[in-house]
């Protein structure tokens, strides 16, 4: 991979608090086994400031493997007893297949938008 396909497909995350409970994560570029981790520490910090809703809206992720499903099912898991949710944002037609034949979109809701995710929040 030449430096400038690892730049274009590196992960980046923007946070953005919606309420106080309620936080959006904005991701770009691939989730994947070399790129997770930014995401997990972002998830961390905000469960660690007492966020339970975790809108994460990866329209432009193009592509996810297994580790970027893990992080989500491992948050949905820390949050779902303090009836908290994550909710995935306008996936793409790749990782929306993915997240399908994986059954994740059995747990974890597929939406279309902030506000259809912020309403499934509560």
């Amino acid at each position: 991979m030449s430096e400038a396909e690892n730049a274009q497909n590196a992960l980046s995350v923007k946070v953005e608090v919606l309420r106080e409970d309620a936080v959006l994560l904005t991701v770009a570029g691939d989730l994947d086994a070399a790129t997770a981790t930014e995401l997990q520490h972002h998830l961390a910090n905000q469960l660690h400031h007492g966020r339970r809703h975790f809108l994460l809206d990866i329209r432009d992720v193009p592509f996810m493997d297994s580790s970027g499903m893990n992080i989500i099912l491992r948050v949905y898991q820390e949050v779902r007893d303090d009836l908290g949710g994550v909710y995935v944002i306008s996936p793409t037609p790749a990782v929306r297949r993915v997240l399908d034949l994986t059954g994740v979109s059995l747990t974890v809701p597929l939406l279309a938008d902030v506000d259809e995710a912020l309403a499934a929040a509560g």
